[in-house]
Formats: structure tokens, C-alpha cells, sequence
């Protein structure tokens, strides 16, 4: 009996070992490629002081407004640092180009295939009222903001087919058809909300009543639609933690918002509130000649950074007829005057985009394709242009003359001709188009381009409308020609589908506002969430980037390359700053600088 009992328990554990996907050992961090920076026992990040002083207040300021605290849904505008609110499964961090290290879940165990995900709970994390965070918590989260959260997260969840509660700390995922490898990490980012709070309040509503969290801040004052006041959680309990050590120093965070940019500016320079991370370069330069400034009660930091740059650019429809030959939108791009446009609205402070991941090292070099890129993109060729196996696109140079003239010899290779100063097809009909802006600050760089547009015979209109009759027309592809933007990170996935991919062309409510339908640029963009390794991913970006920036699908305009911040001098922060720029809650208020100040 002995034996048969021992040879059936035996038969069950190869069962359970062979049942399922194979798991990795119980791990403190995933990475999307390659190992993660940290080991285990790490004290704390790098790019923070772990003896930074908490104390003091911050005050920032907001343009626009807001009509709820409920972030977790997409109705509504949320308050500013609603995110402080409710801790994550894991938590990013800025130095590496995907990595997430535990928070409330102290372990996760991942299967090889990332088909499933195992997470393992701290039994010290805690909600502001002190109940404890539970599995029972995290599931009632994921089925929530599957049903009811932002989009992103309800494709990705949905492709979860089993939820698995193991134990009152450990939860299990698993995935069904149509994950990747960046499903994992999406899915460890997973805000923890209070079930207990939630069962009495509606999560699929808008709301004003400051809701239960459990992070290091938690809301203490609103003023609805004007000001907003975070307070930290001084007994939070993952202070301690090396994820967070040196993190979150400010006592108090305050948000008041202001209808209009320029009078927030007179804000900033009246001392009304401490810190602005700067947008505009015509503010920025401007502010030398302030009184503050030049005082010293205001200081301008500029802080160099390695992300990519947002990719914004004069977009071409190539689903209007006009647009869908290669050689009349290589024309009209080289009238754009880029030199005189960076100097006279910004001041010469900018630079001329060149790749979608400007800045950063997933672009490629200006010289032809390494032999890795070329491997990658040689089955291609026939759908590519022949210049992406040439260097690298670069803005055109030379005179505007000499473009003007080039410009001129592709439309007429177009088909197109230069009649009575107006350049029209073979049935005599005008080459014009529309121009639409979502933003009238816009206007000075479309009213250049069409002034010049106009020297060989081009006739372009330019549109501002609002801004939710711009996102209808921007979702609908309503346009001939746009003035918009894609983000992208060190760590680009499966959203390059959505930016570039064939399936997204005809898909309202999609970012390919280009329309591109190339079976080259599928495959590439498609591979790029499946590399297993950061120089994998390197090179197929790299790739990538050459079909996009040849096959002229935009004007690429301007970056700057670095974050401009204003800020009063007792503001401090880190000696050392992250690939990914500036992280405001590694900063801190030098309360002794402070009160001394108050004192004089």
C-alpha cells in the first residue's frame, strides 16, 4: 500500500511539472531584454540620493482643468498626480530601457515562454487605512480595469484567459492566444486598488471624493477644476524599500491650474508657484531678460537625456490619391525651409528630427546599414525604396533654390506641370491640399512651409480647428496633410503595429496617420516586440527607422534634445540623471535654504 501511495504521489508531481509552461526561478525584477540592472540586494537607485531630506512643499502648476480623481477609467479629465495614489504590482524604473523591480509584489515567477506569471504579495503592504493589500485585491483590480479601464490595458488584459488566486499573497496569470513578450510587463505595472473601497463606489463613474489608495501620497484638498494638494503618507509602508528609498521627499505637492499657458508663465515669474518643466523654446529664451531669472530667484536648469524624442512632424494622408506617389511627397518636403523656420521661431535652439527614435541609440547611424540591419531588411527589398539600403535619411541640404528646383523635376516625373504658376495634373486640375492644426501655435510653422510651397506652384490651406473636432478628424483619418507627433521609448513593442502596421491603416482610432500599408514595414515593425535581446531590438529598430524615414511619410520637424526646467533655487536634485531624463520625485526642498529666505 506504502509503495502504490508513494508511485501515485510521484505520478502526480510529473504531472504538475509537465501540466504547464515551464517556470522560471521566483525573481525580485523582469526586464523586457537582457537581465535587469539591480541585483537583489540593492540599497537604491542610482539616480537618487538616498539621504535626500523630506520636508517642504512643491508647488506646480497645470494649464487646462479637471473633473475627476478617478483615473483608473477614460471618462473624464484627471487631476494631476493621480498616479502617487495606488501602488503597482512592480515599479518602473528610469535607468534601464524596461525593468520593473517589486513593489506590493515582492517576487514574481515567470514561465520561459512569458505565458504566465506568478505574482508573490508582501504581507507588509498595506492600504491608507491600513487593511492589507491581498490576491483577492489584485484580481478584483485586473477584472476591473479590463472591463472598465483605458484601452491599452484592456487589450493586453484581455488576452489573459486564466486568474488564478494560489494563496491570500500569490496570484497567477496566465495568457491565451495573441500575447507577446511585453504582455508580462504591462501586466506587472497593474495599479493594486482597495476592493473593500470599490464594492461601494462606482468605478465606472467620475468622481470628486478623493478615493482610498495606498501609495506615498494621498489627497488632502481639491478645489475642482483649480487646485489639487497631495500629502505624504509618512507611515507608507514601502518607504523603507530600496525601490523607493530617496523617493517621494516632498511633504506636500499642489497642483493649481491655470485656463492659459501665458498666464501661468506670469505665475511662475510672481513667485506663484516653484517649479515648470518648460515646453517652449520662445518662453525659455525669453526668460533670460526676466527680472527673477537674472535676480536668481528662479533658476534654469537644462537636463540632457537619451529617450527618444517625440517624433512630430507634418504627416501625409497616403490614403488621398494625391499623396500615395513617393515623388510628390519627396517635393514638398524639400520646400520645407527648416533653417529659416529654427531660427526665426525658436531662436536657432532646436534641432532637425532625422529618425523616429531621435536621441537615442535605437537610431540608426547616418551611414548604410550594418551588416545585422541589412540581414534584416534584405528579404525586403523589393518592397523598399532603394535608398534604405543607402546611408541613412538624413534632412536635405543645399540652397532652397536648388530644392525648389529639384522639387519641380519630381512633380513633373509625377505627372504633374507647371502651368500659369500653379502646378496641376494633366486634366488641369491644381495641386492643393489642407494643412490641419490642432494648436494655433502650430500656425507659424504651416503658413512657412505653405508660403514656400507656393514658389513652384503648390497651393496648401491651413486648418486650426478645436481640439475635439482635431482628435475626430485625427481618428478618422479626415485629413490631406497633419501636424502631429508618436512617442516612442527605449523599449519600443508591439505599439510600432499600431504606428506603422497595415492592419492600423483602415482602423479608426489608430495612430498610423499615414495610412502605410507595406508588407516590409509589417515585418519589421512586428518583429520588434519579439527580440529576445536589447541588441536584437537595436538593430530591428534601427531597420525599421530606415524604411520609415525613406519612404517619406512625414516632415520631420524639430527637437531639443534635453528637459528645460524653471525652478526656485532651494529645489534640489541627484547628481545623477537617468537615460530617461528628469524624475521629479527623486527631487527635493532644501527646507533649511528655505527658512533661511523666509527669515531674511
Amino acid at each position: 500500500m506504502m509503495y502504490r501511495a508513494a508511485v501515485a504521489k510521484l505520478f502526480v508531481l510529473i504531472i504538475l511539472a509537465t501540466s504547464g509552461p515551464a517556470l522560471a526561478e521566483r525573481v525580485q525584477a523582469l526586464s523586457m531584454h537582457g537581465a535587469p540592472k539591480y541585483a537583489a540586494d540593492f540599497k537604491h537607485l542610482d539616480y537618487v540620493d538616498p539621504e535626500a531630506p523630506k520636508g517642504g512643499t512643491l508647488r506646480l502648476a497645470k494649464t487646462g482643468s479637471f473633473d475627476t480623481l478617478n483615473n483608473n477609467i477614460i471618462l473624464g479629465t484627471a487631476a494631476e498626480g493621480l498616479e502617487h495614489l495606488n501602488d503597482r504590482l512592480m515599479q518602473r524604473v528610469w535607468d534601464e530601457p524596461f525593468s520593473m523591480y517589486g513593489l506590493v509584489a515582492r517576487e514574481a515567477q515567470v514561465s520561459a515562454d512569458r505565458s504566465q506569471i506568478t505574482f508573490f504579495l508582501r504581507p507588509e503592504a498595506r492600504f491608507h487605512d491600513g487593511r492589507p493589500m491581498t490576491a483577492e485585491d489584485v484580481a478584483f483590480s485586473f477584472d476591473m480595469l479590463r472591463q472598465h479601464g483605458h484601452p491599452v490595458r484592456r487589450r493586453v488584459y484581455g488576452l489573459v484567459k486564466d486568474v488564478a488566486i494560489i494563496t491570500p499573497h500569490s496570484i497567477r496569470f496566465t495568457f491565451g492566444p495573441g500575447y507577446d513578450r511585453e504582455s508580462v510587463m504591462i501586466l506587472a505595472m497593474l495599479p493594486v486598488l482597495p476592493k473593500h473601497y470599490w464594492q461601494g463606489a462606482d468605478i465606472t463613474k467620475t468622481t470628486l471624493q478623493p478615493p482610498l489608495g495606498s501609495g506615498p501620497y494621498k489627497i488632502t484638498a481639491v478645489e475642482p477644476g483649480r487646485r489639487i494638494v497631495y500629502e505624504r503618507v509618512r507611515d507608507w509602508w514601502a518607504k523603507d524599500l530600496p525601490i523607493a528609498r530617496g523617493l517621494y521627499n516632498f511633504d506636500t505637492i499642489s497642483y493649481t491650474y491655470f485656463r492659459d499657458d501665458s498666464v501661468s508663465m506670469q505665475s511662475l515669474m510672481s513667485g506663484g508657484y516653484d517649479l515648470r518643466r518648460e515646453n517652449d523654446i520662445g518662453n525659455w529664451t525669453e526668460s533670460l531678460q526676466a527680472k527673477p531669472v537674472q535676480e536668481g530667484l528662479l533658476i534654469r536648469s537644462e537636463i540632457a537625456h537619451q529617450r527618444p524624442e517625440w517624433l512630430k512632424a507634418m504627416i501625409y494622408n497616403t490614403r488621398r490619391p494625391l499623396f500615395a506617389d513617393i515623388r510628390v511627397r519627396r517635393a514638398l518636403s524639400l520646400m520645407f525651409n527648416a533653417d529659416w523656420v529654427n531660427t526665426s521661431l525658436y531662436a536657432g535652439e532646436l534641432k532637425r528630427l532625422n529618425s523616429s527614435f531621435a536621441n537615442s541609440t535605437l537610431a540608426p547611424a547616418a551611414t548604410s546599414p550594418s551588416p545585422e540591419e541589412f540581414k534584416i531588411l534584405e528579404p525586403w527589398a523589393k518592397d523598399l525604396t532603394p535608398e534604405v539600403f543607402g546611408p541613412a535619411w538624413q534632412p536635405p541640404t543645399g540652397s532652397l533654390r536648388d530644392r525648389q528646383r529639384e522639387a519641380i523635376r519630381l512633380l513633373t516625373e509625377a505627372g504633374w506641370r507647371l502651368e500659369s504658376q500653379r502646378m496641376v495634373d494633366a486634366q488641369g486640375r491644381p495641386l492643393q491640399f489642407e494643412i490641419l492644426l490642432g494648436e494655433a501655435r502650430d500656425e507659424r510653422i504651416a503658413l512657412s512651409f505653405a508660403r514656400d510651397l507656393e514658389k513652384i506652384g503648390v497651393f496648401a490651406r491651413v486648418r486650426t480647428v478645436d481640439s475635439a473636432q482635431f482628435t475626430g478628424r485625427l481618428d478618422k483619418f479626415d485629413f490631406d496633410m497633419v501636424l502631429f507627433r508618436w512617442i516612442n521609448s527605449l523599449s519600443p513593442g508591439n505599439e510600432q503595429l499600431n504606428y506603422w502596421g497595415s492592419a492600423a491603416a483602415d482602423m479608426h482610432g489608430s495612430r498610423n496617420y499615414a495610412g502605410v500599408k507595406n508588407p516590409a514595414i509589417d515585418a519589421l515593425a512586428g518583429a520588434i516586440a519579439k527580440t529576445t535581446t536589447y541588441d536584437g531590438l537595436i538593430n530591428h529598430c534601427r531597420a525599421l527607422d530606415r524604411a520609415l524615414m525613406q519612404g517619406e511619410y512625414m516632415l520631420p520637424l524639430f527637437y531639443l534634445g534635453r528637459d528645460l526646467v524653471f525652478h526656485t533655487p532651494d529645489i534640489q536634485r541627484p547628481k545623477v540623471t537617468p537615460m530617461y531624463g528628469l524624475v521629479l520625485e527623486s527631487w527635493w526642498r532644501d527646507t533649511a535654504a528655505t527658512n533661511a529666505k523666509a527669515a531674511d
